[in-house]
């Protein structure tokens, strides 16, 4: 039985990519669109236009960006382990790369949905990647507006249960590019096995309090994390099991 190997990724997974944290000083997406109008689920209902404005800059903006080489890394690793990725991130990148287990928290960008049936499993549509706009009241086949299919603010996640259950059957459980703040998302920490080895790929500080396991740090971005990570991988498989990375 292939070893199983769950990642978890955030905002930074994607920076190489050329795509901006919504937090960032200075450039943060935040710093131009305050979250209570565009991320939330009351801005959706004080003005669904704006919203959606909003999101379609944004997938003007993702529509022709490309995996990263750590997105790629990731993807490569299925030939040999059994992978799953978690992702909070909205873009489709991890597709792109070629992963194949890929369970999106925070909704999908490329992606529309019915206002009156929001959740996986419910009304979906990929919209066009040359043309992805939703334009001002649009409406789904339900009768109700057609919404980016994205977690805003203030709703539950429909597929947290699906991540619990992967993270709890993990092998070796790899924190990308998250702060481990962000809840329910950063919960997830909390049912990885006790025996099961957990490593941070994170070029600044993230929050590790709650970790009381086996712990591994490597402070870089996601392409050089992961190139040092699949590095470690073949040393175990050769019987060499140094660590070069810091470890606590």
């Amino acid at each position: 039985m292939k070893m199983k190997i769950v990642f978890l990724t955030g905002a930074g997974m994607s920076v190489e990519s050329g795509l901006s944290t919504f937090r960032d000083a200075g450039d943060g997406l935040w710093e131009n669109y305050p979250v209570a109008q565009v991320a939330t689920h009351h801005g959706w209902e004080l003005n669904s236009d704006r919203v959606n404005e909003f999101y379609n800059m944004l997938r003007l903006k993702y529509k022709d960006t490309k995996p990263n080489p750590g997105h790629e890394a990731i993807a490569s690793l299925e030939n040999d382990y059994n992978v799953t990725v978690i992702t909070q991130n909205v873009d489709n990148l991890h597709e792109q790369a070629g992963s194949k287990n890929i369970i999106h928290l925070h909704g999908e960008i490329m992606k529309a949905c019915s206002e009156g049936q929001w959740g996986p499993g419910d009304y979906v549509i990929d919209l066009n990647p040359n043309n992805p706009i939703i334009k001002p009241g649009t409406l789904a086949p339900d009768g109700t507006l057609l919404r980016p299919f994205i977690v805003f603010f203030e709703e539950p996640v429909p597929r947290m249960k699906d991540a619990i259950e992967e993270v709890k059957t993990a092998d070796i459980f790899v924190v990308i590019g998250t702060s481990l703040v962000v809840y329910p998302a950063a919960g997830l920490i909390e049912y990885v096995p006790a025996t099961t080895p957990i490593w941070i790929i994170d070029p600044g500080e993230v929050d590790t309090y709650n970790i009381t396991g086996e712990l591994h740090r490597i402070q870089k971005g996601a392409s050089d994390g992961m190139k040092e990570f699949i590095d470690y991988l073949k040393r175990t498989e050769s019987g060499q099991s140094s660590v070069s990375a810091q470890s606590d």
